[in-house]
């Protein structure tokens, strides 16, 4: 089984390090009423930049709020009349990240699209700047984002497997309590059919049957 996992591990970090290394913004259209969420399950001690803009069709007249919130629901953003601003921070827990964004106002705005551009990880690192600073070009630059997205990728399948080693723990510890239930109920019927056939053969010799 162990063998059988690894291949998937290595998918699953390869996949990770290819969505960050081609993060993309995307575009989102906020209700008039209600709110718009994006989710992202990320590891822990992670950089995360995102940048928000908003477009609206007609004259603004709806206030957007954003606001980021943790796996175990600390705010790790918020900001109100947030027409445009970024977001950064490094993840201290594992788990599914979720940006939220929605229209206050009592006259609700329509038409209002939002841009956004999450990053993570290796996709936050600006190249240039690092190329300038180290003096670095053409194929060493290349081979410095390489190292970089195999160090994501080590770093990737540690998160994985460590994950994999909860889930199994978890498996195990749950298929032992079910035995012991298994043993217990059965140990419980045992008893029961024993009270009842004693009970059956007191009847039946009062009633001299036996």
């Amino acid at each position: 089984a162990g063998a059988a996992t690894r291949p998937a591990l290595v998918l699953g970090a390869l996949v990770a390090a290819l969505m960050m290394l081609g993060a993309e913004a995307v575009w989102l259209d906020l209700p008039p009423t209600g709110t718009k969420c994006v989710s992202e399950e990320i590891q822990p001690n992670v950089v995360v930049v995102a940048d928000y803009m908003l477009m609206y069709e007609a004259h603004a007249t709806a206030h957007p709020t954003v606001a980021v919130t943790s796996p175990y629901g600390n705010t790790v953003h918020h900001k109100e009349n947030a027409t445009v601003g970024q977001f950064a921070f490094t993840t201290s827990e594992a788990g599914n990240y979720l940006a939220c964004f929605w229209l206050d106002s009592a006259e609700k705005g329509s038409g209002v699209s939002l841009n956004l551009d999450w990053k993570i990880g290796i996709a936050t690192k600006d190249w240039d700047s690092v190329a300038k600073k180290e003096k670095i070009e053409g194929v060493e630059l290349e081979l410095a984002k390489l190292e970089a997205a195999v160090e994501s990728i080590h770093h990737n399948l540690l998160y994985l497997k460590a994950r994999e080693a909860e889930m199994r723990e978890v498996s195990e510890k749950t298929n032992s309590r079910v035995a012991w239930f298994s043993i217990l109920s059965l140990g419980v019927c045992v008893v029961v059919s024993a009270l009842q056939l004693w009970h059956l053969q007191g009847f039946f010799q009062k009633k001299k049957l036996i």
